[in-house]
This record gives structure tokens, C-alpha cells and sequence, in this order.
């Protein structure tokens, strides 16, 4: 009898496209798929533990299933992802009810993991080399079927004092250009008309493999596949946006003029302890040529307020930034002190509740602008990818270039015609409620 599989994976794209593959390698081998956690014989649980907030939900993720098998409601827990690579040790020692605690580089191996787990009750552990994961394989689609997330790259090394990601994937490595290309034509055969580039660094795409950065001459490609209509491009940083990629995004009408670039903080004293590269002046002098080369673009990034070494002065000059920025998309986080990275035996720790003011106090700020910004959608039209029906108010939903799936806003519209989920309408905006738009399809 077939053997029935659940997963549920937490945390950024990047650990969904590695579930999407270890799903397709499971049913591949016989193992069915199904939605609820207490209809399948063995759950998997793709972590993420990169940050406070994530390692808690990981966790509690976890416990829930671990409750199931208590009731005997489930029989095998797997847990993978960033978690079980980083905290193996406590996962074993803490979580006994887990009947498998796999690193990354046992993704590949995951049907052989779950295999081993019904040929006996002992504990499976499995920690490959990080770089056994697998960049290529066919996948089982986790998002809507217009839309697909594409990752170009794994790992990172850039080395940001805060960040546990080199030390939990290893070190940057890009795809092989045709490969991507290969996968998004396949994508795009199967229905997706919207391809969001993932990576931990986008912008870095190629560098190691070609010598130089290669994401303009991806996005050129890309944009020649016909049934490909919308790319965006996520996790860009701010001192490796060239000029050849601007201009890549200005020139290719598929590329969305969106484009997300985390910059964490805008006093260079804080980046230069983060180990990152910038000060206020040439990220208002980056965005300010983004926007003169492309009127308009969206610029999304997120910040830390608390780093160690935050003083009062340099909380106000990101401050400052951010009203002269006047980015349109922001998320702010508390700095969150994690093991194992340089950061967090900095000396100066901020009090975690000033922190927490701080990131309060920019989320207010940005608040204002952003619905400013609204405001002057009011009048306009744009092609809107719509993403379902509500019938309780007779009114579709969707998504413009200026937003992400599951980050950023959406639009609610009306229409006097039937719209089916995938289809991108023009849609005349008349109107604003909190973060969404308000409009009618034409």
C-alpha cells in the first residue's frame, strides 16, 4: 500500500522551491500527497531557523505534529530545512517524539529517509555536505499555477556580522544558466505566467561560476520565452545594482519594476559593522538613479533597528532615510542575536525593547508614506493578476507588478465580465482601503 505524505515548510521561498523538489522526488516514488497532516502516515517539516521569531515557529510547527502522533494520529515526524541543520542536536535531545532529523544535503535523499523510517523505530539522522543539495529537479508546485518562485542560486558569501545563513547553507553557489532557463520554459509550458528569481543574493547570480555578474543577461533570456509575462526580482543588494541591470529591468517590458533590496540600516557606521557597504548618501544617490532610469519602479527593502552599536544618532539617520527614501514597500525587524555569528559577541547590545520601539517607530513612519503612495494609484489603470473570487462581496482579487505574493498589497476589483484565476485584466483604481487598492476591471 501506498504511503501517504504531508509536508509543511516554513520560512523564506528559497526552503519552499527545496520542498516543491522533495516533493516531486517522494511522489516520484510511490508516496501520495495530501493536505492534511493527521490523513498521512509521515509529515515533514521544512524549518526554517534563521531568525528569534522563525526558530519559534519551526518549532511550535513541530510540537504540533508531535501532539498528532500522540494521538495517534500520525505515525513519523521528518524534520528538515535550516532548523534540523543548525539545532540537530537539540531537535534529538528535546523533541523525542521526531522519528527523523535530516541537514540539507539529505534533501535529495529524502525518499530514502522516509523509506528507513517504517523499516525500523530507530531515530534517522542524516548530515551530508551542505553543497549534496540539489540546485536542479522537477518539482510539485506549492503555489498558485500561474506563479512559480525560480532559484538561481544557494548560499551565500557575503558574510553580514548578523546572519547564520553561510554557516547553515554554505557558501554562494549560482545554477547553470541553461538550467534555469530550461526550468522556467517548463514552468511556463505548465501554466505559470509569473516567475519570481529567488537567491540569497540575487544580484550576485553568476559571479562565481562566469566570473562576473550575470542576472542582466538572465533576465535578456528570460524575457525572450513567449508565454513568460511577468519576472520579479527579489533579494537584490544594493552595491552590486549596476547600471547593466537597471537597465536590464528598464528594457525588457516582462521584468517587473519591482525590485526588492534589503539595505538593513542607512548609517554607514551600523553597515560597516554588519560587514555591509553603503551610507545614506549612496543609497539616496542608488535610488534616485533607479527611479531616474525607471519612473516607475517599486522599491521594497527591509532594516534592523538594534544592531549592537545603535546609538540614538544613528537610529535617526536611518529615520531620515526613511522619510527621504520615500520607498514603497518596508519592513522593519528587531535585530535578532543569534549564535554563531560575529555579531553576537559585539559589545553595545541595544535593550531588545528599544529595539522593538525603534522598528515600531520606522513601521509608522513608512505607514504615512505608503499610503500617500496609495493615494496616487487613484486614477490610474494597471494590468492586475488576478488571484481569486470572493463571493460573499462579488469582487475578484489580484495583484499588480508593485506586489509580491504573501509580502505586499493587493487589489480588490470588481468586474462585469468572468475572470478566472491567472488572467491579467486592466484595472481602472478609484479607490483605497488600508493597504489595498479599489478598482474595476476595463
Amino acid at each position: 500500500m501506498s504511503r501517504k505524505v504531508g509536508m509543511i515548510s516554513l520560512g523564506c521561498p528559497k526552503n519552499q522551491v527545496d520542498a516543491e523538489i522533495m516533493l516531486k522526488k517522494l511522489v516520484d516514488a510511490g508516496y501520495i500527497l495530501v493536505q492534511e497532516a493527521d490523513k498521512a502516515d509521515v509529515v515533514i517539516v521544512n524549518t526554517c531557523g534563521f531568525i528569534e521569531d522563525a526558530k519559534k515557529e519551526s518549532i511550535d510547527a513541530i510540537l504540533e505534529m508531535a501532539d498528532l502522533k500522540e494521538d495517534g494520529l500520525l505515525s513519523k515526524i521528518v524534520v528538515t530545512g535550516c532548523l534540523a541543520q543548525r539545532y540537530k542536536d537539540e531537535v534529538v535531545s528535546e523533541i523525542p517524539e521526531v522519528d527523523g532529523v535530516v541537514g540539507i544535503g539529505a534533501n535529495a535523499d529524502i525518499v530514502a529517509v522516509c523509506d528507513a523510517l517504517f523499516e525500523n523505530d530507530e531515530l534517522y539522522t542524516s548530515f551530508p555536505e551542505k553543497e549534496a543539495l540539489p540546485l536542479n529537479g522537477g518539482r510539485v508546485l506549492t503555489t498558485p499555477e500561474y506563479t512559480a518562485y525560480l532559484k538561481i542560486a544557494e548560499g551565500c558569501s557575503n558574510r553580514c556580522s548578523y546572519c547564520a545563513i553561510p554557516s547553515i547553507r554554505g557558501d554562494f553557489r549560482s545554477r547553470e544558466m541553461d538550467d534555469v532557463i530550461d526550468e522556467a520554459k517548463n514552468l511556463c509550458e505548465k501554466g505559470v505566467k509569473e516567475i519570481i528569481l529567488v537567491a540569497q543574493d540575487t544580484t550576485k547570480y553568476g559571479e562565481d561560476l562566469y566570473g562576473e555578474l550575470k542576472l542582466p543577461e538572465l533576465l535578456n533570456k528570460l524575457s525572450e520565452i513567449e508565454k513568460l509575462q511577468w519576472i520579479r526580482l527579489l533579494y537584490c543588494y544594493p552595491d552590486k545594482i549596476t547600471d547593466e541591470l537597471i537597465d536590464a529591468i528598464a528594457e525588457n517590458d516582462k521584468v517587473c519594476n519591482y525590485i526588492d533590496m534589503p539595505m538593513q540600516h542607512a548609517d554607514g557606521k551600523i553597515l560597516k559593522a554588519m560587514n555591509r557597504k553603503g551610507d545614506k548618501e549612496n543609497l539616496l544617490a542608488l535610488v534616485e538613479k533607479i527611479r531616474a532610469k525607471i519612473p516607475d519602479v517599486v522599491l521594497r527593502s527591509t532594516f534592523i533597528t538594534g544592531f549592537p552599536g545603535e546609538t540614538d544618532e544613528e537610529f535617526t539617520t536611518l529615520s531620515e532615510f526613511v522619510n527621504e527614501a520615500r520607498l514603497d514597500r518596508v519592513g522593519c525587524f528587531a535585530y535578532s542575536r543569534e549564535e554563531g555569528t560575529p555579531a553576537y559577541d559585539f559589545d553595545n547590545q541595544v535593550d531588545p525593547e528599544v529595539a522593538a520601539e525603534r522598528a515600531e517607530v520606522i513601521m509608522n513612519q513608512q505607514y504615512t508614506i505608503a499610503e500617500e503612495k496609495l493615494a496616487e494609484c487613484i486614477g490610474k489603470t494597471f494590468d492586475v493578476l488576478v488571484e481569486g473570487y470572493d463571493p460573499y462581496t462579488d469582487s475578484y482579487y489580484g495583484r499588480t507588478y508593485m506586489d509580491a505574493p504573501d509580502i505586499d498589497n493587493n487589489v480588490i476589483l470588481t468586474s462585469g465580465y468572468r475572470i478566472d484565476d491567472g488572467d491579467i485584466v486592466p484595472v481602472e483604481i478609484f479607490d483605497k482601503d488600508d493597504y489595498s487598492l479599489i478598482g474595476e476591471a476595463i
